[in-house]
């Protein structure tokens, strides 16, 4: 029979349980020999993004209730609460809904502000020249006399303002949103950050009904409240970490592409339905007015349908455990001055920098991390963010180089984005589940990092090969056919990134994922901010001048990227791989060893350590 380990006095606090095991629990828990008296130790306290609850592979145990994904407390087995009970696939199709509206205004929403931008460019200028004459601008249309560099230029300085104002809020927000989800739940995050789109996008309804008496300059405040609210970069992060509460880990890179096929799904259907109703319509306002009534349904649906994948129970010790820690050090609020400090902001970002040869937050075994680990470590976050920053800095400018080249409108750029979206669907959804399926490698027992495997290796280094491809495709398409192949290319790369994130989760322990999560979502909503702003910056710069070059930049980016991947190594190769009896002892030595020594005199068989 188990024993229940007695608190020791002022250290023992109640998110780190820790039991004597008699030999009743086998199987991920026991230990690598078989022999009885192990202290089982469970650390949930640094889970900033992801309150991760890893069963080892296929052994989905509800042991762990307070974090795992099946967490919810013990019910009858009932029809009903069985069915309420959490699921990817309760948020997979609200996902989708929600990217449905981000997909159909994404090109209308870049013609509103080019029409906005030149209608002052051009009343400026024939103020300066009153010889100069212009035909009249059509708000939200296709404008022939606004394809000069001179009006490209001041449209990519706007998006480089409006990417900075969603950006930096966003940074600033989305961990600490995250750091909410672990203590109210996820879908009341999701609400918040969806209630923030609401109203971004009701600012964007009203400047594109009232252009008359309305300056672009109002979209900034809608860029504002879509980034004080974490943006769908956050959306995108608590979905992930939804998805996590309730899928194990084996499974977890398909869940995660089902997520980004979701994703893609809706900014594929998304530019079909606008084009639809502009031609239906004649009026860019409905699609601005389907993606507001979208946005609401999402809202409501996360606030009343979807249910919460994290326990009450669970969400009060995150919550006692906050208390403690805020009234012991003193934790300081949101706005204070500590907070604001650049150098609290990236603190998370240590964790990716395990040290070798000595403990880390990461490791806290005697040994640290092997090179391999930590190398696979770095490489894999930075080209991960390389990729994920690239795919969203060049979403606009790809759309304005596009529509300045080859003279689209909004239909043409809609189809395009819809088909680009649709292979990237199709991959994620169709071909990356077949090939997962089939080059699955069994589980490594007795090792909690077991690292990349030899096909996930494989399947980066493709996908940074066809990204590299298709971005060189880009900066030399001189038709607009190519231009569209190009784009079905890079969409084919688009495994990579569930894949490096997947791999990411399996180079630390389990009790560490929502750590190394946190720090990439960091990462990612750092990313947000710089490279949309490069990317605009470099076109603005360029435009007129040499326009490709921001493809060229691109392209270069991505076949360094591709080059790194080849000292990404897989598990196969790794000299040091950490057993979960190194990790236990390791834990037990370093965060309770008052406790282990009072369980131990408590009748206890000790173990002898190897470390």
């Amino acid at each position: 029979m188990p024993r229940a380990v007695p608190p020791v006095e002022g250290e023992a606090p109640p998110f780190a349980h820790a039991e004597v095991d008699g030999g009743s629990h086998a199987g991920s828990d026991a230990s690598p020999d078989g022999r009885k008296g192990t202290i089982r130790l469970r650390i949930h306290e640094h889970t900033p993004l992801l309150q991760d609850a890893d069963q080892d592979e296929e052994s989905d145990s509800d042991e762990d209730g307070l974090i795992s994904g099946r967490n919810d407390p013990p019910t009858s087995n009932s029809i009903w609460q069985s069915f309420r009970k959490s699921s990817i696939f309760w948020i997979l199709p609200f996902l989708l809904v929600y990217m449905l509206g981000f997909g159909a205004t994404a090109v209308p929403k870049i013609n509103l502000m080019m029409s906005l931008i030149c209608r002052d460019y051009m009343a400026k200028k024939a103020t300066h020249d009153p010889g100069f004459t212009y035909l009249p601008v059509v708000i939200g249309s296709h404008n022939s006399q606004c394809q000069i560099p001179e009006v490209q230029s001041l449209l990519a300085q706007f998006q480089l303002y409006f990417n900075l104002t969603a950006g930096v809020l966003s940074a600033f927000a989305c961990p600490r949103l995250g750091y909410l989800s672990d203590r109210y739940g996820r879908t009341k995050i999701l609400a918040i950050s969806a209630l923030g789109t609401v109203v971004a996008e009701a600012i964007t309804v009203f400047v594109a009904a009232r252009p008359d008496i309305v300056s672009v300059n109002v979209l900034l405040i809608a860029a504002f409240f879509d980034g004080i609210s974490g943006s769908f970069t956050t959306i995108m992060a608590l979905s992930m970490s939804y998805t996590s509460d309730c899928t194990a880990p084996a499974k977890r890179s398909v869940a995660f592409s089902y997520l980004y096929g979701s994703l893609f799904g809706g900014i594929a259907v998304g530019p079909l339905v606008a084009a639809f109703l502009i031609k239906k319509t004649g009026h860019v306002l409905s699609v601005f007015n389907a993606s507001l009534a979208l946005h609401v349904l999402y809202f409501v649906a996360i606030l009343t349908v979807v249910p919460e994948s994290l326990s009450k129970e669970g969400q009060h010790v995150s919550r006692d455990s906050y208390r403690r820690k805020a009234s012991t050090e003193g934790e300081s609020g949101w706005l204070s001055l500590g907070n604001l400090n650049p150098k609290n902001l990236i603190a998370p970002l240590s964790a990716l920098l395990p040290p070798v040869g000595r403990p880390s937050s990461l490791f806290p075994n005697r040994h640290g991390a092997s090179p391999p680990l930590r190398r696979n470590i770095i490489l894999l976050t930075l080209i991960d963010t390389l990729a994920f920053g690239i795919g969203l800095g060049t979403a606009q400018v790809v759309i304005i180089y596009a529509e300045f080249k080859f003279g689209w409108g909004n239909v043409e750029s809609s189809l395009f984005i819809s088909t680009v979206s649709l292979i990237r669907v199709v991959n994620l959804f169709v071909v990356y589940p077949i090939v997962t399926t089939i080059f699955r490698e069994p589980p490594r027992s007795g090792h909690i990092v077991s690292g990349s495997s030899t096909s996930e290796v494989v399947l980066i280094r493709l996908s940074l090969f066809l990204d590299t491809a298709g971005y060189i495709g880009y900066a030399l398409s001189n038709q607009s056919p190519v231009m569209v192949f190009s784009g079905v290319v890079t969409a084919l790369g688009g495994m990579g990134i569930p894949t490096m994130q997947a791999a990411l989760t399996k180079h630390v322990p389990r009790e560490r994922v929502g750590q190394i999560l946190g720090a990439k979502g960091l990462l990612h909503a750092l990313a947000r901010v710089i490279a949309p702003s490069v990317c605009s910056l470099i076109y603005s710069l360029t435009v007129g001048k040499f326009t490709p070059a921001i493809f060229v930049c691109l392209g270069s980016a991505f076949g360094l990227a591709f080059a790194c991947s080849f000292y990404i190594k897989s598990h196969g190769m790794y000299s040091v791989l950490l057993t979960r009896k190194h990790l236990l002892t390791s834990d037990i030595g370093s965060l309770s060893g008052r406790l282990l020594c009072r369980s131990l005199s408590g009748g206890g068989r000790r173990r002898g350590t190897d470390r």
